[in-house]
């Protein structure tokens, strides 16, 4: 979803990895770790405290403005024990898709989604099936993480965030557990599934498609607590392996600046630098509440994980785990005990 922003800076830059994020993050992990050079990366709000050492902190590398012009909460998302370690590029929070031709309306939230005849289309790997259990989880008044940053995994709203998503997947395309992001758009693009969570950088695929006059957009469900929606920050770092610092710092400003956020924007993103995000003019009353809903969603239901320098260990066995129920290798009891476990074990 994010390819075509690249376009302008590839006669420029060679590019070393083109991945999904978690290969990238794996395949980074073990570049860095060898001293292979990488001059600018592609990371996370929440994988750069686990990139912390191998990362220049840009507060006095960039120029001061470059940081001012963009919003401080992205900005405050990219930093870790006060350092910023990657440069906001866009504000990632998810909202609902729904086919207006098959539906009476929009679920409102996760309860009514199951007591509908709805399928709902959702990641069923990696980061994302994990954020959505994250969602659940915390949606229906519970936490993954204590306020010390300790696990808390286990219990009746794990176990029911675990069930409901097995639920889901039995009604679903038998597929889902191998389903990536762009799995999910291309099932709700297709007519495989009825609804469906979508990041901003999803919608030019939904503006272009043959069945865009039938995609409505909704706020994403919400738990019996509270509306919620997995969110973060994508941003850009400069290792300590680069080679060209000067280099770095000149295609980082440039990434920052406002003919890539607005381009970020025409994409259908949501640009970290305020100006582009004022200046976005929706090209109709559907882009209009698209935009509308994504606002008050960064404004009201955004949840992050809190920074922790081994998080990505903790997602692996967590989406594992979750994926096995999905697969119906565990129960949604030992699903839950065994992410407490392996995070305990990874957090010491």
């Amino acid at each position: 979803m994010y390819d075509s922003l690249y376009d302008p800076l590839l006669d420029d830059v060679d590019v070393v990895v083109h991945a999904d994020h978690p290969t990238l993050n794996r395949r980074v992990a073990e570049l860095l770790a060898s001293g292979e050079r990488i001059d600018v990366l592609s990371t996370h709000g929440k994988y750069a405290p686990s990139q912390a050492r191998w990362l220049r902190p840009l507060d006095e590398l960039l120029d001061p403005a470059v940081v001012q012009a963009l919003a401080p909460r992205a900005v405050d998302l990219c930093r870790f024990r006060g350092a910023l370690l990657c440069a906001p590029r866009n504000i990632d929070v998810r909202i609902l898709w729904w086919r207006a031709d098959r539906l009476d309306g929009p679920p409102d939230d996760w309860r009514a989604l199951t007591e509908s005849r709805a399928v709902f289309g959702f990641t069923g790997r990696e980061s994302g099936l994990f954020g959505l259990f994250f969602e659940i989880v915390v949606g229906n008044g519970g936490a993954l993480f204590d306020l010390d940053g300790n696990p808390t995994m286990t219990g009746g709203d794990a176990e029911d965030a675990v069930a409901l998503l097995c639920e889901l997947a039995a009604r679903a395309p038998a597929e889902l557990p191998g389903w990536h992001y762009d799995d999910v758009d291309r099932a709700l693009l297709d007519g495989r599934v009825d609804v469906a969570a979508a990041w901003p950088g999803g919608y030019g695929a939904i503006r272009a498609s043959a069945i865009h006059d039938r995609l409505a957009p909704a706020p994403y469900l919400a738990g019996a607590t509270r509306r919620v929606s997995y969110s973060g920050v994508h941003g850009w770092a400069i290792p300590t392996t680069c080679a060209d610092v000067d280099g770095a710092v000149a295609l980082v400003t440039r990434l920052c600046g406002a003919e890539m956020h607005a381009r970020e924007a025409a994409a259908g993103g949501i640009p970290a630098r305020t100006e582009a995000l004022a200046a976005i003019e929706p090209a109709n009353p559907v882009d209009a509440a698209r935009l509308a809903i994504t606002r008050a969603t960064i404004d009201d239901a955004m949840i992050t994980y809190p920074p922790l320098d081994r998080f990505p260990e903790i997602e692996d066995a967590g989406w594992a785990a979750i994926n096995a129920a999905l697969r119906g290798e565990l129960t949604p009891r030992e699903a839950v005990t065994r992410i407490q476990a392996d995070a305990e074990s990874v957090l010491g």
